[in-house]
C-alpha cells in the first residue's frame, strides 16, 4: 500500500483501569477524555461501534501503563443523533476534559465546532464532513477520510472501470452526504466522469422508486448513493427489486454488519467504499497490516465479529490522541494541538500525516473500494492493485 446505532438519555461511562503511575506532580492524575457519541437515534449504528472501539483502545492503553504513567478516564455522553444534544453534551464535558472525541453524526459535529473554537480544546472528530477542516479550525482534527476524499476515491474507481456517466442520489439533511455529493460533482470532470441525474432525498425517506425511474432513463452506468442508516438499507433493498443492472455504489457509512445484516441478499454485488482496515485480512504484511490486526484480533475476540468502519474510526481516534499527548508530554491543550499538527501515525485507518494546513490527514490511498460477496466485504481488483 502506498503511504501517503433505546432508551438511555445520558450514558456516563468511566474506564479507569489500574496503571503504573508516578505519584509525583500530575503524573498520577488521570487524563480525562470526553466522548460525544450517538448511542440512540438514526446514527446509533455508527455510535455504538465508535463507543466499543474507543473503550477498547482506552482499556489497552491503561493496561499498558497509560500515557506517561497516567491512566485515561473516559466520560461518555449520548447526543441521541441530534445536534442540539451534542451541544449540551459538549458543555457538560468541556470543563472536566483534557480532550474530546466527537460524534459520528456530521450535523452534531458541525454544531459543536464553534464551541470547540471558543474553548480551545483538542477535538478529535469521528465524522468525515469536509466543513470541519475547510477552513481549518485550530483544535479540530478529523479521523475518517473526509467525504470529499471518499468522493475522489470513487471517481478514481469509476475512471479505472471505464465508467463515464454516474447517477447521484444523496440525503440533503446529512452534512456528510451533502459534502460527498458536492465533492463528487466538483472533481468529476478531472476523471472524465459526468454526474447525472442528481437525485435528492431526506433522512426520513422510505420510498426510492422515483430515483430508480430517473436513473433507468438516463443512460447512467452506475448509481452512487450518499446516505447513512435506515435510508441506505431501504434503498438497497428496493434497488435489488427494481430491475436495474448498473452498479450500486455506497460509501463508508455502509461498511458495517449493521448495514449488511438488514440489507441481506439485496446487498450482494454492491460496491462499498471503506477504510482499508475493513478489509484488513487482504492487506499485505507490513506496518498497516500490523495496526489493523491489533484492533481486529482483540475486537473480534471480545465482540464476536470483525470491527466495522466505525470501530476503525473510534480506535484510530484514541490512538492519535494518545500519541499526541505522549509527544506533548502531557495534556496542555495548546501543546497537544501542536503535537497533532506535527503527527504522523499508522493506525487501522491508514497512515495519518497531519499538519497546520491539513487536519484531515488521510488521502485516497487509504480508502478501499470493495464489493459484497456472500455477505462479506471483498476488495475489488482496483483496490487489490494498490495494496503494495
Amino acid at each position: 500500500m502506498r503511504k501517503p446505532w433505546a432508551f438511555l438519555a445520558v450514558l456516563i461511562l468511566t474506564i479507569s483501569l489500574p496503571a503504573c503511575s508516578d505519584d509525583q506532580g500530575d503524573q498520577g492524575d488521570p487524563i480525562r477524555v470526553g466522548q460525544i457519541v450517538s448511542l440512540t437515534g438514526n446514527y446509533s449504528p455508527l455510535g455504538t461501534e465508535n463507543q466499543k472501539s474507543v473503550a477498547l483502545a482506552v482499556e489497552q492503553i491503561n493496561a499498558a501503563g497509560g500515557i506517561g504513567g497516567r491512566r485515561i478516564e473516559l466520560a461518555v455522553r449520548d447526543d441521541k443523533s441530534q445536534p442540539d444534544q451534542a451541544v449540551l453534551a459538549f458543555n457538560e464535558l468541556k470543563d472536566g476534559s483534557d480532550a474530546i472525541i466527537g460524534s459520528p453524526f456530521s450535523n452534531s459535529a458541525l454544531a459543536t465546532i464553534p464551541l470547540v473554537d471558543r474553548e480551545e480544546i483538542p477535538y478529535v472528530s469521528l465524522t468525515p464532513a469536509d466543513e470541519q477542516v475547510t477552513p481549518i479550525h485550530p483544535y479540530v482534527f478529523v479521523v475518517p477520510a473526509t467525504s470529499g476524499t471518499y468522493a475522489e476515491a470513487a471517481l478514481q474507481y469509476f475512471q479505472s472501470a471505464g465508467l463515464t456517466k454516474v447517477a447521484l442520489a444523496y440525503d440533503t439533511k446529512s452534512s456528510y452526504a451533502v459534502a460527498g455529493a458536492k465533492g463528487l460533482q466538483a472533481k468529476a470532470a478531472q476523471y472524465g466522469v459526468t454526474v447525472g441525474p442528481v437525485e435528492e432525498f431526506q433522512t426520513t425517506a422510505t420510498e426510492f422508486g422515483a430515483v430508480f425511474t430517473h436513473v433507468r432513463s438516463s443512460g447512467a452506468q452506475a448509481l452512487m448513493v450518499w446516505a447513512t442508516g435506515a435510508p441506505a438499507v431501504a434503498l438497497t433493498k428496493q434497488y435489488d427489486a427494481s430491475g436495474l443492472t448498473v452498479p450500486l455504489v455506497l460509501t463508508g457509512a455502509q461498511a458495517s454488519r449493521l448495514f449488511l445484516e438488514p440489507a441481506g441478499p439485496a446487498a450482494e454485488g454492491a460496491v462499498i467504499a471503506s477504510s482499508v482496515g475493513v478489509v484488513g485480512e487482504h492487506l499485505p504484511a507490513g506496518e498497516l497490516k500490523t495496526a489493523v490486526d491489533e484492533l481486529t484480533t482483540t475486537f473480534t475476540t471480545k465482540y464476536g465479529y470483525s470491527p466495522p468502519q466505525f470501530a476503525q474510526d473510534g480506535y484510530s481516534g484514541v490512538k492519535l490522541l494518545a500519541a499526541a499527548m505522549a509527544k506533548a508530554g502531557g495534556t496542555d491543550r495548546k501543546k497537544v494541538r501542536d503535537a497533532l499538527e506535527n503527527l504522523t501515525l499508522t493506525t487501522p485507518n491508514g497512515t495519518y500525516t497531519y499538519s497546520a494546513a491539513n487536519h484531515s490527514g488521510l488521502g485516497t490511498d487509504f480508502i478501499a473500494i470493495n464489493t459484497i460477496e456472500t455477505g462479506k466485504f471483498v476488495p475489488t481488483e482496483f483496490s487489490r492493485g494498490r495494496f503494495k
